[in-house]
């Protein structure tokens, strides 16, 4: 059953092709959005008033991310905010000074080492309509997998490095099994026979550290609503920007 939190209204959770929100409602009760891009915060905040807002899953480069400024705005309006996995990882990374709380693994990758670039948790994903299900893999999730590969006696320790190179060099929007592949067998000449065993062999390898993480912050998320154990975050005051305001009309939003 899923979890619910003890006052009247429900969080807010922003999760796309980290998880599916059939998923993530059999572990908490709350209003389920897309990933959140810029002025995505104001809007719920505006609509539901949540007790708190999980961010998993944001947009990268299609259309403009969500705004550090909206999260420091929501937070000064008593909110706490979360974050894990993906995007939410990332702005946790960035904001955990000013009150946002990060949970799990990448999120504390992200937060030891500063200069990891954005995209290691960008993928290209379908419409929100269908549920913003992943059509390629992130960086963070492919380097466990090809270390997984290595130790199961799939690839090597050399192939694992060209797999790795070649993932890091293409676009996340390319960033599938068979097309890093393919990248590091030009590096790597071998018989097809082999080839085809490797990429059957990465294939059927199954995991992501992404969806871990997504599944723990929704666990402790609604636990700590459910035992009224999320305080409103100690943030220092909010100053309104021109940019911000600027930010929220392209997003046909305002504040009073």
């Amino acid at each position: 059953m899923a979890m619910r939190p003890s006052s009247g209204a429900n969080p807010v959770v922003f999760v796309g092709p980290t998880l599916r929100v059939s998923e993530a409602e059999r572990i908490l009760k709350a209003e389920y959005l897309p990933p959140a891009a810029q002025g995505s915060f104001v809007e719920a905040v505006q609509q539901f008033r949540p007790p708190a807002i999980l961010l998993i899953d944001g947009v990268f480069q299609g259309e403009p991310a969500v705004r550090h400024k909206e999260i420091l705005w929501t937070m000064a309006q008593g909110i706490p905010v979360f974050g894990s996995a993906s995007m939410g990882a990332l702005r946790a990374a960035e904001l955990w000074r000013y009150g946002m709380v990060g949970i799990g693994l990448i999120f504390r990758w992200y937060r030891r080492y500063q200069f990891t670039p954005d995209d290691a948790v960008a993928v290209l994903h379908g419409p929100p309509e269908i549920g913003s299900p992943p059509l390629t893999q992130s960086l963070v999730d492919l380097r466990i997998i090809f270390r997984l590969a290595e130790k199961n006696g799939v690839i090597g320790n050399t192939f694992r490095h060209e797999l790795v190179n070649a993932a890091r060099c293409l676009n996340f929007r390319d960033r599938t099994i068979p097309e890093i592949a393919n990248v590091a067998f030009r590096s790597c000449p071998m018989r097809p026979a082999d080839r085809q065993a490797i990429l059957e062999g990465l294939s059927d390898l199954r995991y992501s550290q992404k969806r871990e993480d997504a599944l723990t912050a929704l666990y402790l998320f609604g636990k700590l609503l459910s035992e009224n154990r999320v305080s409103p975050p100690a943030s220092p005051q909010f100053r309104l920007t021109n940019a911000f305001v600027r930010d929220l009309q392209d997003a046909g939003l305002s504040i009073s």
